[in-house]
């Protein structure tokens, strides 16, 4: 089935993706491509409509990021947001001026009563602003749809050519009835019907995999997370046994974590080998503690251990993996190169010499979908909404060598934090909240005699995708819960901390 799309094309917007999220929330298909596509590329998806993105630059600069003015003439409804709306306004005529004084967060916008776009939307509306830069004036033949105090030019919109621009953001929550613009956009003004659904894509998935494989075999790398574990169930429906899933046990996962796993794929029906490498993994991992070389051991270890299980098993014509469309999407940079802050959470991929073709059911998906897939392919709710877990465990949350000592002490802290964060109804609330083990011993006093131990750090983050996220406001009673329990519980630890940084400038992990 070919679905209705709508195209984002992106300017370097922090806001791109989630976009595209709101759409798809919409039942709306929808891919980002770079803001220099080219017209063909763009022509030959067919879209119902395109959306350009808010981006950091002024269309006044020198090399500012522009797309193919053709895009105006493609006979398809055109949304700009933000810049999109200023690269809009300077390609087709209008005037665009430095802002008197730049808006950045709330302002209020007043509607003109009959704009598509603002259908069933009241008047006057608080909308999240986010430019230096406003439209003077707008394009010959079009008309304003909505003005604030600091932007004469709010909204317009050319209802012959089908073409629109907003100078803030429908897509983030703080703009109200932005999702309802967005839905008047797309279906009211695009036509669209809908088609987008979790259901759908199970069954069209299962036939591609199926008319991808043929009567070849597949091996995939079971982390035990959500995106390796519903692209290994989407493949075994299509394939069964010719399905083969290898679970390696590094020896850094969480609280009885691996027999956890091992007795979920046995419900599952997935045929899984289990592989226990943990003693191989801890050797590797001896005296080292730069956070990066610990990365990058547990990954080339993973590897080795892996081919050596591909190997023993037989002949493989493909390797499965549960790549999701934030990975493919950030693999393009839009505006100069990405700065690397770390290396990936996971394994970044197998080496050349390990000659399979890829299978990668979930490219499509963000990860709130994964989720929704694996409801429908009716996997329990407790292990659709776990936390997200990096591959390297545990070993990036000890700050400096990982001992077998180490890991026990955070080990049983991080089980504590996950027990009572989920009896104070908080663990779905949080994108994740774990314990880390930090490399300071303090003074206490326990039993009414002088300690000398370690101290632990408590993160938890609320986020909508990772790549942003806030620390978590938790109930004070919460905190002493768990602060009380590892400290009674956890025999070298007497002391914990909260911490209280966001991302950026802080990680999410603390290595």
């Amino acid at each position: 089935m070919t679905h209705q799309t709508i195209i984002v094309l992106d300017f370097g917007s922090q806001f791109t993706q989630l976009i595209a999220r709101r759409l798809r929330e919409l039942s709306i298909y929808c891919e980002i491509l770079p803001f220099d596509a080219p017209l063909a590329e763009i022509a030959r998806r067919e879209p119902a409509g395109i959306i350009l993105s808010g981006g950091p630059r002024s269309v006044s600069d020198a090399g500012a990021p522009r797309c193919d003015t053709g895009v105006y003439g493609l006979s398809v409804p055109v949304l700009g947001i933000c810049y999109g709306m200023q690269l809009m306004t300077a390609a087709l005529g209008g005037e665009v001026a430095p802002a008197p004084h730049r808006e950045y967060g709330l302002a209020t916008i007043e509607i003109q009563p009959g704009a598509p776009l603002f259908t069933s939307i009241p008047g006057h509306l608080r909308v999240w602003a986010s430019h230096g830069d406003l439209v003077k004036a707008p394009p010959p033949g079009f008309a304003v749809t909505a003005t604030s105090a600091n932007a004469p030019v709010a909204a317009m919109a050319s209802e012959t050519r089908r073409l629109y621009a907003l100078l803030f953001h429908p897509e983030v929550a703080h703009t109200d009835h932005g999702t309802e613009i967005l839905r008047n956009f797309v279906y009211g003004v695009c036509g669209c019907r809908g088609d987008w659904t979790m259901s759908s894509f199970v069954e069209e998935a299962t036939a591609r995999i199926r008319e991808q494989v043929g009567q070849g075999r597949v091996v995939c790398g079971l982390s035990g997370g959500v995106d390796s574990t519903v692209a290994a169930v989407l493949i075994h429906r299509a394939i069964g046994d010719r399905l083969t899933c290898i679970f390696v046990d590094n020896g850094v996962l969480r609280q009885d974590e691996a027999q956890q796993i091992n007795k979920r794929f046995e419900r599952l029906s997935l045929p899984l080998v289990f592989v226990d490498a943990s003693a191989l993994f801890l050797e590797r991992l001896a005296g080292v503690t730069d956070p990066e070389t610990k990365r990058k051991a547990i990954g080339a270890t993973f590897i080795d251990v892996f081919e050596r299980e591909a190997k023993a098993l037989g002949a493989f014509d493909f390797l499965a993996q549960g790549t999701l469309y934030p990975d493919v999407i950030e693999s393009v940079s839009v505006v100069g190169p990405s700065h690397v802050i770390k290396s990936h959470h996971n394994v970044g991929g197998l080496p050349d010499r390990m000659r399979f073709r890829l299978v990668e059911p979930l490219r499509q998906l963000f990860k709130d979908e994964v989720r929704l897939v694996g409801k429908e392919l009716g996997l329990d709710d407790e292990f659709v909404w776990r936390q997200p877990f990096p591959g390297p465990g545990l070993a990036v949350r000890i700050l400096g060598e990982v001992t077998a000592t180490r890991l026990a002490l955070v080990r049983h802290a991080d089980h504590i934090v996950a027990e009572e964060v989920k009896r104070a109804g908080w663990y779905r609330r949080l994108w994740q909240s774990f314990a880390v083990l930090l490399p300071i011993q303090s003074v206490g006093v326990m039993g009414d005699a002088r300690t000398y131990e370690h101290t632990i750090a408590i993160r938890a983050v609320e986020s909508r995708d990772g790549m942003t996220a806030d620390w978590a406001r938790l109930p004070h009673e919460l905190l002493t819960a768990i602060s009380s329990r590892i400290v009674n519980e956890v025999k070298g630890i007497n002391r914990v901390v909260f911490d209280i940084s966001s991302k950026p400038p802080s990680t999410i992990e603390w290595e």
